[in-house]
């Protein structure tokens, strides 16, 4: 039984990889091994990173590998690694891991209470980068987040994330964003879906070595925040009765070959968000459940219950 998983995306990380395993360790050796998976997403690399990961992650015993045919960006490899995990609690950590692996347990008690509990480095409001330059283009990033995508949490990007399995697929189905807006995408689709959060202040170490440059990524960042607000976030689901056991759907999922599906469960229906792609797959479940597959929306999704399949 995998109570969780740990998602880690990955670009030319090779050199990395070692060195984050290295704080990591410490928390695996001290968790029952058989409970964690580990999904490392290797985003179209043109360095060893995949090579580099089986070679430090490839003695685990739930350990999973999944590699994009190219650099899609940070947001496609996290919808992939959200949408593959099967721990009831999903924690997302760079390869560096340079928010402190120690801290994981206090994100699987606060997820006891919350469906979503994001890393914080802010304190008092602020976070102290290594240069004053960094800093300052911090606090203008977070006006923009919280002018565009309407959020008042300081730390959209903190690479260390909390979800429970239910929130975490349905926002990975719902959310478009390719690149670094994801972050702030994830805080967007939960607010409009009530979800509720509680940020989780981290220690953190700024690794050096990274090969992403702020600078280049800044435009195509501020481009997407500024039109999430504006999207229009429709995905297909089946439409079921409210009482619906997820033992039932899940071999008719497999027959349609569908994988990080979520069921959203109301008063009055059941829908199963199978995303944008899954239409074929759908109209196979809804023929053999009784159901109907149609569009629905974040108002529709909003305060259900979030159940994975």
């Amino acid at each position: 039984m995998i109570e969780l998983s740990i998602v880690i995306p990955a670009f030319n990380e090779s050199e990395r990889l070692a060195s984050g395993y290295a704080r990591l360790a410490p928390l695996l050796q001290s968790l029952d091994p058989a409970t964690i998976e580990i999904i490392i997403v290797d985003d179209g690399s043109t360095d060893a990173t995949m090579q580099r990961a089986h070679a430090v992650y490839g003695h685990l015993e739930h350990t999973r590998y999944v590699q994009q045919p190219a650099n899609l960006g940070k947001g496609a490899a996290m919808r992939l690694g959200l949408s593959l995990a099967n721990g009831a609690n999903v924690i997302t950590a760079d390869a560096d891991m340079a928010i402190d692996p120690a801290q994981f347990p206090l994100f699987m008690v606060a997820l006891r209470d919350h469906d979503f509990v994001p890393g914080s480095r802010a304190i008092a409001g602020r976070i102290n980068y290594d240069s004053k330059l960094r800093t300052l283009s911090g606090a203008v990033f977070h006006a923009v987040v919280r002018h565009y995508a309407r959020t008042r949490v300081r730390d959209t990007q903190c690479g260390c994330k909390g979800l429970r399995l239910g929130a975490a697929r349905l926002m990975a189905q719902l959310a478009m964003i390719d690149g670094f807006a994801f972050d702030v995408e994830l805080f967007y689709l939960a607010d409009q879906l009530g979800v509720s959060m509680m940020p989780l202040l981290v220690t953190w170490q700024d690794v050096k070595g990274s090969s992403v440059h702020p600078g280049k990524v800044a435009r195509k960042m501020i481009h997407d925040i500024r039109d999430i607000a504006k999207t229009r976030y429709e995905n297909l689901a089946v439409e079921l009765a409210p009482d619906v056991a997820i033992a039932t759907i899940a071999p008719h999922a497999r027959d349609a070959r569908l994988t990080g599906l979520v069921l959203a469960r109301g008063e009055h229906d059941a829908l199963l968000v199978v995303g944008r792609d899954g239409g074929l797959g759908g109209v196979s479940i809804a023929a053999a459940l009784g159901g109907s597959l149609r569009p629905t929306t974040l108002v529709e999704l909003r305060g259900r219950s979030y159940e994975a399949v």
